[in-house]
């Protein structure tokens, strides 16, 4: 049998049931994974975990107990005590979070998120914080405050971003599940680099209320998990309606589709060769393709999607300039990081200057410009022009298919210090942040690969609500894995 912490969600769920383990076993295996081979001063060997709670067993015994008074035995509560880790920009009360910032370094969340409420009720336990790029800028965890999470698969590697931490955590097993936030690809990125399973949600099914603002327009908290079975379980555990947030839709504001079985494939993918590794992803993309067909599925290739083209430069606009809004709150005043200088305006510009990172410093200064008098209208408003007309295009043609395929990364993990020009990391996101644009639900799968191979993902985007096709064809692509 595998070791307990290399069991999926939905495996240890079973094993607890039927009183094979218990959620102290669990715990025990997952914080021994996380102490082993750790360089001093650090969580564990990759840096994917800022802090291990010190009442994880407390929590496991907890849950032990809730199940042996349950007269069920917890059957109705699949996530009753299983070890899950949290990203590092979600609040979870009397906890720290920092959004892997030296801004927030000590801050204490004084409320609890909405997912963490119905994780708590559903019983599962907390393992610890996860590294993260800084306030969910970046594409990599390189720009995390306290240093880079390595990919499980080659330490020498980034494990992707901004989720990196999370990521990690599940692929080398130090948890069984995850939650990060996917803004232009955070979940699916460091999914695909880490080799695991990642869901951004449709935008607005499951709250943000508690989770620490990047681009508010972009963000969703999704799951990271080693089977697609286990992120639909944790996507139905934290979805659904929200008072707390605005944005927050209800499960019935979407009709329900009917399969069709159909997957398109956008033409721009046959344009842009040049934007991703055609030997590695480009090869795994048609095994992947030509396996489906086998399945029953039938292609709908060259779909047309013009919009596609212009949707990077349009997001990084959009989120440069959100950016600039939400990181207004930081001022060195009401709460983080707070240093004295000869005037208010000093306060303000050394408790920023040394409290944010350089990449959270570039984009609040490209959203500065952008939102700015003279530039509003040629850069933000043809930006938010450009995203509506996405949209529309992707509705349309979500009325003839149930999925769209691409790679989720243009190439596999790069290493660690390789993408050190900006742009060059902006432009990996060419495949994940039309999703973000448009909030239509995406998962990143992975594929098989050989035992020397690094992981690679696909990537399949739904129409808004139908988060089951995602499942749906999910699942038959971890078959061919």
């Amino acid at each position: 049998m595998n070791k307990l912490n290399e069991l999926s969600i939905t495996e240890a769920a079973q094993k607890l049931q039927a009183g094979e383990i218990t959620a102290v076993d669990l715990v025990r295996a997952c914080v021994a994974e996380i102490e082993r081979e750790k360089p001093v001063g650090k969580c564990d060997r990759l840096n994917a975990y800022l802090e291990v709670f010190t009442d994880v067993e407390e929590q496991a015994r907890l849950s032990d107990e809730r199940r042996a008074l349950s007269p069920t035995k917890g059957k109705e509560s699949p996530l009753l005590g299983i070890p899950l880790a949290i990203k590092d920009n979600i609040l979870m009360e009397g906890r720290k979070v920092s959004a892997a910032s030296k801004i927030l370094e000590g801050y204490v969340a004084t409320y609890d998120a909405t997912v963490i409420k119905k994780l708590k009720a559903a019983g599962a336990i907390f393992l610890g914080r996860t590294n993260m790029d800084e306030f969910a800028l970046g594409g990599s965890t390189e720009n995390s405050a306290f240093g880079p999470t390595r990919n499980p698969h080659d330490e020498t590697r980034v494990a992707g971003g901004t989720s990196g931490g999370s990521a990690a955590a599940v692929a080398a097993h130090m948890a069984l599940g995850a939650l990060g936030s996917d803004t232009g690809g955070s979940v699916r990125n460091p999914a695909s680099f880490c080799g695991v399973v990642g869901l951004k949600p449709t935008y607005g099914a499951v709250s943000r209320s508690g989770l620490i603002a990047a681009v508010s327009s972009f963000d969703q908290i999704g799951p990271l998990t080693k089977t697609v079975a286990d992120a639909e379980l944790l996507f139905n555990t934290i979805r659904g309606h929200d008072p707390l947030d605005s944005t927050s839709v209800r499960e019935e504001t979407y009709h329900k589709r009917n399969a069709t079985k159909k997957i398109a494939v956008p033409k721009i993918l046959n344009a842009s060769r040049e934007l991703f590794d055609v030997e590695g992803v480009g090869k795994k993309f048609k095994e992947t393709g030509r396996m489906l067909v086998e399945r029953g599925y039938k292609f709908i290739p060259d779909i047309d999607l013009p919009s596609l083209e212009p949707a990077l430069a349009a997001y990084y606009i959009i989120n440069f300039a959100e950016v600039s809004s939400n990181l207004a709150r930081f001022d060195g005043v009401r709460y983080g990081l707070s240093l004295k200088g000869n005037s208010l305006l000093d306060d303000y510009a050394k408790s920023r200057g040394e409290g944010f990172g350089p990449e959270v410093r570039r984009r609040i200064m490209l959203g500065t410009y952008v939102l700015s008098a003279g530039y509003y209208d040629a850069y933000y408003a043809k930006a938010v022009a450009a995203r509506e007309q996405l949209r529309r295009e992707y509705e349309k043609a979500f009325e003839d298919v149930d999925v769209i395929l691409t790679p989720t990364m243009p190439t596999s993990a790069w290493t660690i210090g390789e993408k050190s020009d900006p742009l060059s990391m902006y432009l990996a996101d060419a495949f994940t942040v039309p999703a973000n644009l448009t909030g239509n639900p995406a998962i990143s799968i992975p594929v098989k690969r050989e035992r020397n191979e690094l992981p690679i993902g696909m990537q399949l985007t739904a129409a808004h609500g139908d988060e089951a096709a995602l499942f749906t064809v999910g699942k038959d692509i971890e078959v061919v894995e």
